[in-house]
């Protein structure tokens, strides 16, 4: 570990001194500190920092900084910084890699993060902080304005922040709720940040699911009717995530027969079978490092379970035709509409693969009780569908716009998003309107949704746009028109996430 150091021993000795005083801090504020100063003892440069994730693992913020001996705490409004504005530091946190330069000044890279000097910054260090769980909480960084040989210190340094990290969690658990500091607000993350569309309280309890296991090794569920997005919600997770470098490979379980669906999950060796006339690698060796969604996960046969169960305990699989396991690093998300609790209770599906799959849930809404969500992405879809024809962005009617929010959609946003791009190419004009859309006068929402509050809050919504409309967006005058007080008015605005472009759409 000490071999590319001048002086092992004695770096050795000092590194041992810092492990002693970290185990024996007993303020959980303080460590920090201590910490960021032990670092830049240990390295000779005079800056280090801590960066920390927050709760919901997608805002690295800066925890404390040392320059020149000296803390410089930020202020609390400065802490929560975007760390995807950062390459250095986006790549260090999630691609879980040790960043060493030696000639900063002299490249293209970013270091805005650096506190500003009369001389620059010339080697950087950046190091992940891994917890117990083999998840990145955080990042160390050490920086000079001289040249100086860092990457010999990034193992030691790692293997020390992650003890000041431990020990950081126990002193917050001794200290228990009562005397806790309080927390940083922390805003519900919204669709948009996922690259998702929608600004229901139901999509936005989804994405606060999704910000929860972004960094997390956990293995995701995905519940819900067919046609919810399933697909679009585990590539999310995975282009959110540390594994969005490596491969994001879909198989659906209900597409091949039991026979063709473990070679192609597992692979298989030359000979293994008839026809099998070379080696072939899996869809877990494809996925390596990164991402296998395995949609309608309740139709894999119970033998391919047992299989499956075995990657997810062990993370080892064997090919068809070889004796011999290998490890494979495959982050695994499955997918189904089917009750999986229930296939359990008919002897159709492990009940010891339902739990382990079951790790992290995560139900999506229909698109029914998306109050609000319709519009919007009847948009996005007309957009897409007029870029791809190559032809003139369409305008909405109101009546079109309410003939789709009152609509059940039994196929959730896929059905949208088909009927949509119908109705773009039926159109001939410069508008969308009612006629252009074939909705099944059998699902209308009020026969499709059996929930009372739902339907009643979207009439409601449909209402209040078409006051505010015709009233050029002016509350004052729709209040009136409404014989409700203005702050009544704004009350449900807000309740109902109704928002200008609701209205100006």
């Amino acid at each position: 570990m000490f071999t590319q150091l001048p002086q092992p021993l004695a770096y050795a000795e000092a590194l041992l001194a810092q492990f002693s005083s970290l185990s024996r801090s007993a303020d959980s504020a303080a460590l920090p500190g201590d910490l960021v100063r032990g670092l830049g003892t240990l390295t000779g440069c005079e800056l280090a920092q801590l960066y920390l994730l927050d709760t919901s693992s997608t805002c690295l913020g800066l925890a404390t900084e040392c320059l020149n001996g000296i803390l410089h705490p930020r202020e609390v409004t400065s802490l929560s910084t975007d760390y995807s504005a950062e390459p250095l530091l986006q790549f260090a946190l999630d691609q879980n890699r040790v960043v060493c330069l030696t000639e900063l000044s002299g490249t293209l890279h970013k270091s805005e993060f650096l506190p500003p000097q009369s001389v620059p910054w010339q080697t950087l260090l950046c190091v992940p902080l891994v917890n117990q769980q083999q998840s990145v909480e955080g990042l160390l960084v050490c920086a000079s304005t001289r040249h100086v040989e860092l990457q010999g210190f990034a193992e030691s340094l790692a293997q020390l922040g992650s003890f000041a990290l431990g020990q950081l969690h126990l002193l917050q658990r001794l200290r228990g709720p009562a005397v806790e500091a309080t927390p940083m607000s922390i805003s519900m993350p919204s669709a948009r940040d996922f690259g998702l569309i929608g600004r229901s309280t139901t999509m936005r309890q989804t994405c606060s699911l999704i910000s929860k296991v972004l960094h997390s090794p956990y293995t995701v569920l995905l519940r819900g009717e067919t046609g919810t997005g399933k697909e679009v919600i585990a590539r999310a997770i995975h282009d959110g995530g540390a594994r969005r470098a490596k491969s994001f490979i879909v198989q659906n379980c209900a597409a091949f027969p039991e026979s063709l669906l473990e070679s192609e999950l597992f692979g298989y060796r030359k000979g293994a079978f008839t026809g099998a006339d070379r080696d072939r690698p899996g869809l877990f060796d494809a996925a390596n490092g990164g991402t296998l969604l395995l949609d309608e996960i309740g139709d894999m046969p119970l033998s391919l379970q047992a299989k499956l169960l075995r990657v997810l305990q062990e993370g080892e699989i064997r090919p068809l035709g070889c004796n011999d396991t290998h490890k494979v690093d495959v982050r695994i998300i499955a997918a189904t509409h089917r009750d999986l609790a229930v296939l359990v209770r008919e002897g159709k599906f492990r009940e010891d693969l339902y739990y382990r799959l079951a790790q992290f849930p995560i139900e999506l809404p229909a698109l029914r009780y998306r109050a609000g969500d319709v519009p919007e992405l009847a948009r996005h879809f007309a957009a897409k569908a007029c870029a791809f024809l190559q032809r003139d962005s369409l305008r909405w009617s109101e009546a079109a716009l309410s003939h789709l929010s009152g609509y059940a959609f039994p196929g959730n946003v896929r059905e949208l998003k088909s009927l949509v791009e119908r109705a773009v190419l039926l159109c001939e004009g410069g508008e969308l309107l009612p006629e252009h859309f074939s909705l099944r006068t059998d699902v209308i929402a009020h026969a499709g949704s059996a929930h009372l509050r739902e339907r009643m809050a979207q009439v409601e919504r449909n209402l209040l746009v078409e006051c505010l409309r015709r009233n050029a967006g002016n509350q004052t005058a729709s209040a009136r028109e409404l014989g409700l007080p203005r702050r009544t008015l704004l009350y449900r605005l807000d309740r109902l996430n109704i928002s200008a472009s609701d209205v100006n759409g």
